[in-house]
């Protein structure tokens, strides 16, 4: 790489990526997930729509907007912002499907900062988007569209495996082709426990969740399917292993299943708590080979770090009854540290080559400064240039993508009873105290979604549920 060739080409890449590089999605979120949690929805959605005013709408925008109306009830237009960000899933993922030789997209891209690129969604997120359209339609009463819904999301999770295969494979071949380490425990400094310890390395993967399967066994009951309620009952014990809860949705099916209808109703609970981790950008250093000296060079990584957490709660009492079983299902905050820990390779081959861009400068343009002083006016200028790019470049790689989907809880838990029709005060008992809500359920089936955001308490009770009228098969 010339010093010519070189300095005009990394320039055009600094400002390609310059309004990006410098955003940061974690400051901008704050905000919006402070005013959530005191209950001010609107204010967060107004928040959120300040900070997004280009008429192209990016998929995190609509991922978030869909969450905070659905916290405001508001299950209508929740679901078209959904159905907006899945149908940007879709297309990226059919794209990439048809295109598999060339998942990286090709060494010209990886100059580019991070955060330029489209936000393609964490599998994680593109799986918890489907599970939470099914949540709305059920909290609308439209079994059959949940299910529809739960049935992509493991349709989903297929796809993703066959993806991320080859992802892999492919990372680890151009890697060895440039001699460049991919494994971020070389990177000094770095905390390596938040994203490789037991309790992250115990998930199977990064995008299958017990709170999915689980769900699906629900739906798949509800509609009188046994034999497909079953599979997801037992993929969920699997994923979360050792929860009786879990197991004795399994274990009494068939029982439930040939219920005659005695005006009970079965209920599922779900608690989510907090928010999802977030990405933040720390600055790490790389000693990288240029010419015949080594460059110490400045590159930033993406570290995760927890946030508003609300306590899962500890017990779940209706009506004053003893409390129910409340058992967790879904650590989304370990999700996303395993995803984190998934992508590291490719994120450290890209930042690898850009250090790499970056040293070769350091070094051409010092050559290019010892030749003015030397009194070689012909190097001069281009060594003014070269520094400047250099200095650029340096600031904009001081900059890792923070981009993830914040209002995701961090923690799911679950519960189950049989409740008589009609109207019912639960009492949540979290850490930090008490928390009571009144709801209604009818039916044979019904889903009573809450969610702990600080001490703020959002429910998603319908009035009214549907019963579902499906054929029972056996």
């Amino acid at each position: 790489m010339s010093l010519r060739t070189s300095v005009p080409a990394f320039a055009l890449v600094l400002c390609l990526t310059g309004c990006a590089a410098v955003r940061s999605y974690d400051r901008e979120l704050h905000t919006t997930l402070v005013q959530a949690s005191s209950g001010n929805v609107d204010g967060a959605i107004r928040t959120l729509e300040s900070n997004n005013r280009l008429p192209d709408k990016d998929l995190l925008y609509f991922l978030e907007l869909g969450m905070l109306q659905r916290l405001g009830n508001h299950y209508e237009e929740s679901q078209k912002a959904w159905m907006a960000a899945n149908t940007r899933v879709q297309v990226r993922d059919q794209t990439v499907l048809a295109d598999t030789a060339n998942l990286l997209r090709g060494a010209s891209t990886y100059l580019i900062n991070d955060k330029l690129r489209a936000y393609e969604g964490h599998d994680y997120e593109k799986v918890m988007l489907l599970t939470y359209i099914a949540l709305n339609h059920l909290s609308k009463g439209e079994y059959e569209n949940a299910r529809v819904a739960i049935k992509q999301a493991h349709e989903l999770e297929a796809l993703i495996a066959e993806l991320r295969s080859k992802e892999i494979a492919e990372v680890k071949e151009d890697a060895k082709k440039r001699g460049a380490s991919i494994s971020f425990k070389e990177l000094n400094g770095y905390p390596v426990e938040t994203i490789e310890n037991p309790a992250v390395n115990a998930l199977r993967n990064s995008y299958q969740s017990a709170l999915s399967h689980y769900l699906a066994g629900f739906i798949y009951e509800s509609l009188g399917e046994p034999s497909l309620a079953a599979p997801g009952y037992r993929l969920a014990n699997e994923l979360q292993p050792g929860v009786p809860l879990l197991e004795e949705a399994l274990r009494g099916l068939d029982g439930r299943i040939g219920e005659r209808d005695d005006g009970m109703t079965d209920v599922l609970f779900l608690v989510a708590s907090g928010t999802a981790p977030a990405l933040q950008s720390r600055q790490f250093h790389m000693l990288i080979p240029a010419q015949d000296k080594l460059i110490l060079v400045a590159v930033s990584f993406s570290v995760m770090t927890p946030t508003l957490a609300s306590g899962s709660p500890l017990r779940l009492a209706v009506d004053g009854a003893p409390s129910l079983t409340v058992a967790p299902i879904t650590s989304i905050d370990l999700m996303a540290r395993r995803q984190l820990k998934d992508d590291m390779p490719g994120i450290m081959l890209r930042a690898s080559i850009r250090a790499t861009a970056s040293a070769v400068l350091q070094y051409q343009a010092q050559r290019a400064r010892d030749k003015q002083r030397a009194g070689d006016k012909k190097h001069a200028a281009a060594g003014g240039a070269a520094a400047a790019v250099v200095m650029a470049g340096s600031a904009l790689l001081a900059s890792a993508d923070d981009r993830t989907w914040r209002t995701l809880p961090s923690e799911i838990s679950i519960a189950r009873a049989r409740l008589p029709a009609g109207m019912h005060s639960v009492t949540l008992h979290t850490p930090q105290g008490a928390r009571t809500a009144q709801i209604e359920v009818s039916g044979r089936y019904a889903v009573i979604d809450f969610r702990l955001l600080r001490n703020q308490l959002f429910v998603q009770s319908p009035s009214q549920q549907k019963t579902p009228t499906r054929e029972i098969s056996r």
